[in-house]
């Protein structure tokens, strides 16, 4: 498999019964062989996609001392922005060559929930910047539950199995600017290889080389979306709690050539959490004698908070 397979969403949404169980079929596929797809039929229009680039660009053209106004210490990086170099991967001390923004969840009908949230952060010069970012957000957010329902389906489980666990889940919008290459990095790639923590990512801004996937064999890929789709994969909580049968593939953003270091780069990753006390213990009917239990007990909120201290964003 040379680049990932590509689903499109309209197919799960359609009143056919055999558009909707393909689209299973082959996102669940998808995900036991390589643990990537490109999605098309999301719901994010192209003017929304538009909007949302330019109050990224705006925010990340401020004054860096401007920017600093919006890094709040002591919540992990999980709202707000985050400086050039501060995250790095599992592993790994040399910081990845990247800044970054964080839009959280807006809590619903749910006092206690919103207290235990760090509050979003509200860049005042630009006031169409927090309210684009929700609109994504949301529409993102909307798109995960399907997929979600699809591999609950494909699993064995009941179709609105995590609907349950993602409603008011501490999933993370998460804005990135990759700034030109101004001198020859030392060790340090704009993403360094690694497993997202959550359920799973949607992505945006991944139509250019850039994204690399690892296969079973070892050997990276790119993936590479249309204009048109969203790339999502498996994150370590779901591939956790489906016994690995999903499979949460390593990924990496590799330096672009060097007659291209003066060019930004941007995605916008969408990562799905769950709510804190979600248990991600192995799924029965993901247990059997050829695949054994292999992982222990946790809750959504524990691992996250492990990997939050691996990744440097917790001391």
């Amino acid at each position: 498999m040379q680049n990932i397979p590509s689903v499109n969403l309209r197919d799960f949404l359609s009143d056919d019964p055999v558009r909707k169980q393909k689209f299973v079929n082959e996102i669940g596929q998808a995900y036991e062989e390589i643990g990537f797809v490109a999605l098309k039929g999301h719901f994010l229009d192209d003017q929304l996609v538009e909007n949302l680039y330019t109050e990224v660009r705006n925010f990340f053209n401020l004054p860096l001392e401007t920017k600093k106004k919006y890094e709040i210490p002591g919540i992990g990086g999980q709202r707000g922005y985050v400086s050039f170099g501060k995250e790095h991967a599992k592993g790994r001390s040399e910081g990845d060559l990247k800044e970054f923004f964080h839009f959280g969840q807006y809590v619903e009908n749910n006092a206690e929930l919103e207290k235990s949230y760090p509050a979003n952060v509200v860049v005042e010069e630009l006031p169409q910047f927090n309210p684009i970012g929700k609109q994504t957000y949301q529409m993102l957010e909307k798109t995960g539950v399907y997929v979600l329902r699809a591999l609950a389906l494909y699993l064995g489980l009941e179709e609105f199995y995590f609907d349950k666990f993602v409603k008011n889940g501490n999933s993370i919008l998460r804005p990135i600017h990759y700034p030109p290459i101004t001198h020859e990095p030392k060790n340090a790639v704009r993403a360094a290889a690694h497993g997202d923590i959550n359920l799973i990512t949607l992505l945006m801004g991944a139509q250019g080389k850039g994204l690399q996937v690892q296969n079973h064999k070892g050997e990276w890929i790119d993936a590479i979306a249309a204009e048109d789709e969203l790339v999502i994969n498996v994150g370590d909580m779901l591939s956790r709690h489906s016994n690995n049968r999903l499979k949460s593939t390593i990924h990496q953003v590799v330096n672009p050539p060097r007659e291209l270091w003066g060019t930004s780069r941007f995605s916008i990753p969408f990562f799905m959490h769950p709510v804190s006390d979600m248990p991600l213990d192995c799924l029965e009917n993901c247990i059997d004698e050829t695949h054994p239990k292999k992982f222990d007990d946790i809750t959504a909120g524990e691992f996250l908070h492990q990997r939050l201290v691996e990744l440097g964003l917790i001391k």
